[in-house]
């Protein structure tokens, strides 16, 4: 049989305000405040049996009749615009079946947005159900809760019935068995699964007995930390506190916003002039238009002028402002020829040299601030397993003159976003590879953005902490080789759209590039 359709839950279910939620009464001035971690609600007038409501729920989960007792159909009709106008901040509760006095809380489901409607299902005992690929567990204010970025809602699992049991979801298995292990009645254990699996949190198998998440082709494609990812690093899905709110500030010293000088040998690098740069470059325009990635690279060796430019142009520090003391508290910034989210510019360069005329072999750091070269390492075993790392992502066996590897440093920018900062280090890694790509493009080099590394592997040849900078991109740099840049297979078939005749491959052989 088709799994039941989700529905609204019954008028009786129970309620309760969230578990981060408090409500403040001023008899006096007849009003109350639903304080949450994220938002508050001012209620006024509240009196009556709006204060004897909200009084209740203080005290903790009650169904509906309990929780309206002893008011008239007008006071029914007040309290429900109340819940109404509340929601975000109040909850659904799973009670056991027992007499008041002994009843326990089992789970609350506490709405994560402000869209989110509460759901269930009729879950039948006989029917297979297990959770979703999508749902972890995790702690969260020192209770254990359940959570999936397909679902607009969080489990509370309160009572240590309900833990045991969406342990043993973890298994597909007969509905009405799944709480044998937990004490909880088959009643009690289908009520707790009647919101889970309607909501999402668990799911039923289909007639053809796969599940949902296994199946169905939109989920398929998504890679359950891939999934969780999106869904945290835009509001809207979820409650937590987000965006720009310097959630340390006054607790842990920002980190400066360029990095300290690395110790070792240090190699000054070419500073080119505006004039030398102008009278060389191609129009923007051509530049992007002729943008190719490269994987495979001249004769002629990489210089360390051209090295030095390219680093001048994409990476150094323009700019460097520090508060004054009329504003402390306040982070540095700095000024990079790319953007940043914040001026925080947490992203730093190391760059492996394996051909350089003018520069020795080893893997450096780049300091933006001096616009020099530090040397962190000589070992060639070092820079044969960086590079094995990009022959692995690239797929092929390659040997540019130069790998860069981009850090960042993480902290940088967590110190004043929440949520978002790792996502906003990934935006600027790749405003930072197209930064990289048309200035190569423009000074006639052979850039290749790959989208794989090793952090680990980094970390350790670059002297590293993985938890306070490790590697988010690496990209490769070298002379281009003669011919065209992707050759052309046999069969295939390539057709330029939207493409000016001077995009083709300047002798009209190979393929246009598609990346």
């Amino acid at each position: 049989m088709n799994p039941p359709t989700p529905r609204k839950p019954p008028e009786s279910a129970a309620r309760a305000l969230r578990t981060d939620v408090r409500v403040t009464f001023d008899d006096a001035a007849g009003e109350a405040v639903l304080r949450g971690p994220v938002t508050s609600l001012v209620l006024r007038p509240v009196r009556g049996p709006l204060r004897t409501v909200l009084g209740r729920l203080a005290g903790g989960p009650l169904p509906r009749e309990e929780l309206y007792g002893g008011l008239d159909g007008a006071g029914r009709e007040r309290a429900d615009a109340l819940l109404a106008r509340a929601a975000h901040l109040l909850a659904y509760s799973v009670l056991t079946h027992e007499e008041p006095s002994v009843r326990r809380e089992l789970v609350r489901l506490e709405p994560t947005a402000r869209d989110a409607v509460h759901r269930v299902v009729e879950v039948a005992a006989d029917a297979r159900v297990r959770l979703s690929r999508f749902a972890f567990l995790r702690t969260r204010a020192g209770a254990l809760v359940l959570e999936s970025p397909l679902v607009k809602f969080r489990a509370v699992l309160v009572d240590r019935a309900a833990r045991e049991l969406a342990a043993a979801l973890g298994r597909p298995g007969r509905a009405g068995r799944a709480g044998e292990i937990t004490g909880l009645s088959e009643a009690e254990t289908l009520a707790v699964l009647s919101p889970l699996v309607g909501l999402g949190f668990a799911e039923l198998a289909g007639p053809d007995g796969t599940f949902a998440s296994d199946s169905e082709p939109v989920l398929r494609q998504w890679d359950f930390h891939d999934l969780l990812f999106h869904s945290r690093v835009r509001s809207g899905r979820y409650d937590g506190v987000f965006g720009a709110v310097y959630p340390y500030r006054g607790e842990i010293d920002p980190l400066p916003a360029v990095r300290p000088a690395r110790r070792g040998p240090a190699t000054a690098l070419h500073r080119p002039s505006r004039a030398e740069i102008d009278a060389r470059d191609p129009s923007l325009t051509a530049a992007v238009e002729s943008r190719r990635s490269h994987r495979t690279f001249g004769e002629r060796a990489l210089t360390a002028r051209e090295l030095g430019e390219f680093l001048y142009r994409v990476q150094r520090v323009r700019v460097h402002r520090t508060p004054g003391p009329d504003a402390p508290g306040e982070d540095e910034v700095v000024s990079r020829p790319y953007p940043a989210g914040g001026s925080l510019h947490e992203l730093e360069l190391y760059v492996t040299v394996v051909r350089c005329t003018g520069l020795a072999p080893g893997v450096y750091h780049y300091d933006a601030y001096a616009h020099r070269l530090v040397l962190v390492s000589t070992a060639e075993a070092d820079r044969r397993e960086l590079l094995g790392v990009a022959s692995r992502s690239v797929g092929s066996d390659v040997r540019p003159d130069v790998l860069f590897t981009v850090t960042s440093r993480f902290q940088r920018m967590a110190w004043k976003y929440r949520a978002m900062a790792y996502a906003t280090t990934l935006r600027h890694t790749g405003v930072l590879y197209q930064t990289m790509y048309l200035v190569a493009t423009a000074m006639g080099l052979a850039p290749c953005g790959l989208g794989n590394g090793d952090a680990d592997l980094s970390a350790r040849v670059l002297g590293l902490d993985y938890l306070r900078e490790s590697s988010v991109g690496d990209f490769l740099l070298g002379t281009p080789a003669a011919g065209p840049v992707l050759p052309a297979e046999p069969g295939e078939e390539w057709h330029m759209v939207n493409s000016p005749e001077w995009a083709l491959p300047p002798d009209g052989t190979g393929k246009p590039s598609t990346e």
